[in-house]
């Protein structure tokens, strides 16, 4: 699933191709992607608006057609592919907005599981699914005794508290093992067991892992592409993600996969406390 530089990513790559478009006609071939409002409304009122910017939350992309926004969720295997109107719609494209310039702007997706909604763009920050979000990583507010605040009462393993996007937005599991094993902290720690100290470093561990894969394309895991021909590179530099039976590149220990809350977690016994 695409984490937060993944999503900035995908943002990035698509705002030169987007922005400035107006959409001029939409076609839903699976109402199961469209979250709000119906499948009607939807097709209804996304038409005759400018894409004015390309933004993200947490794990959304989130276009501005004021009065509306557009959230995305991409979800396990969501992508975007230009094409022509006249091409026909292949298998797995299941939305598809034509724009002003005669492009066929389609949203593919093997799984299914990605969602849209098409908010007013005055409130949809009070609604749902964005008002229960907590801060992103940039954030100026995002520091040790904010995140310390947040945890230090919950007994939850500190990998799961990472993952909750109620307290940090788009973290997910491939970058909260590099976030732990940087700040030497064990994925199974009790949230509760994590020092003002520790806080400081996670925040700070968070900022820089995420802040170098924004820079470099996010990371390739299976079929993600921030769309056609873009893939990321931060795969090149995972320390610890997948790679279990490896050697840690602190002490040559072997590198153990578990399962915290339910996630493949990748951790080094020895090194993370």
């Amino acid at each position: 699933m695409p984490e937060k530089p993944e999503v900035i990513t995908v943002a990035k790559s698509l705002e030169p191709l987007l922005v400035g478009r107006e959409i001029v006609g939409c076609n839903v071939f699976w109402d199961n992607i469209i979250a709000a409002p119906t499948t009607d409304a939807f097709r209804e009122n996304v038409i005759h608006h400018k894409i004015l910017k390309i933004q993200t939350r947490g794990k959304f992309l989130v276009l501005d057609l004021d009065p509306y926004v557009l959230l995305i969720h991409l979800r396990m295997e969501g992508k975007f592919l230009f094409r022509q109107k006249k091409d026909p719609i292949e298998k797995h494209e299941h939305v598809e907005f034509l724009l002003d310039d005669g492009c066929s702007f389609r949203y593919h997706d093997v799984r299914k599981f990605g969602k849209m909604y098409l908010l007013e763009k005055d409130t949809f920050e009070k609604q749902k699914p964005i008002q229960n979000l907590g801060l992103e990583y940039y954030d100026d507010c995002f520091t040790g005794p904010y995140l310390y605040t947040k945890i230090h009462a919950l007994t939850k393993p500190i990998k799961t508290v990472l993952l909750d996007q109620s307290i940090i937005a788009g973290i997910g599991n491939i970058y909260a093992n590099e976030i732990l094993f940087l700040s030497k902290i064990s994925p199974k720690r009790v949230a509760s067991k994590v020092s003002k100290k520790e806080c400081e470093c996670l925040v700070q561990n968070t900022k820089k892992v995420l802040e170098r894969a924004v820079q470099l394309g996010g990371t390739t895991i299976r079929s993600f592409t921030s769309s056609e021909g873009v893939h990321g590179l931060f795969q090149n530099e995972l320390m610890i993600h997948g790679r279990e039976g490896e050697t840690c590149p602190n002490c040559q220990n072997p590198i153990l996969k578990e399962y915290v809350g339910g996630r493949g977690t990748y951790y080094c016994k020895r090194c993370q406390k």
